[in-house]
């Protein structure tokens, strides 16, 4: 079985080394998320045979606990802002808005994320379900909008895997940045 597993690793970066680097064009450089095949853009999928493989099952812990989101495990798949060790830690996002305006906002980026879908939400609370393009992996982002605290406390981590390669840390990055954006263009109009 470690031998299927290292071959299909072998092949998985194998593919990522092809399609990764910047393809060429008329209209430019193309990311990883399209090739272009007989002069048409095509988009690049999961490998066939791989979907739903590596999808894991939703943790029983994920959601907010007495004010806190659930800690991360050992293992260097997760990211969460509060209550983390050194590894594991991320900053909130800071929010200058009110909590209705936030939470708006945040499900306006997310309904941008490339593979991202909203699972749940309510007043304080947005579950989101993130899935690789290459292999499917599936990743779960969580945002808490605490009532008496001007932040975003947030959460992201694999389902499954030893390592996300730092996906989640920068998933949650790109969104603290779109949002930071958002809100000084809503506050300058």
């Amino acid at each position: 079985m470690r031998v299927v597993f290292s071959g299909l690793i072998v092949f998985s970066l194998a593919v990522l080394m092809v399609f990764g680097s910047p393809l060429q064009s008329e209209a430019g450089s193309l990311s990883l998320s399209e090739a272009t095949l007989d002069g048409f853009t095509h988009e690049v999928a999961v490998l066939p045979g791989l979907k739903g493989a590596f999808a894991g099952t939703r943790p029983e812990n994920i959601g907010v606990t007495d004010g806190h989101l659930a800690t991360c495990p050992e293992t260097p798949i997760c990211v969460v802002s509060q209550g983390a060790d050194e590894d594991h830690a991320i900053s909130p996002i800071i929010n200058s808005v009110d909590r209705d305006t936030a939470r708006a906002s945040i499900l306006d980026i997310l309904s941008v994320v490339p593979r991202t879908d909203v699972v749940s939400q309510t007043d304080d609370y947005i579950l989101a379900r993130s899935e690789s393009r290459l292999m499917g992996f599936v990743d779960d982002t969580e945002f808490y909008f605490p009532e008496d605290e001007q932040v975003v406390q947030v959460r992201a981590a694999a389902r499954m895997g030893e390592s996300d390669l730092g996906v989640n840390r920068r998933r949650i990055e790109q969104i603290r940045l779109a949002f930071n954006d958002m809100v000084k263009r809503t506050a300058a109009e």
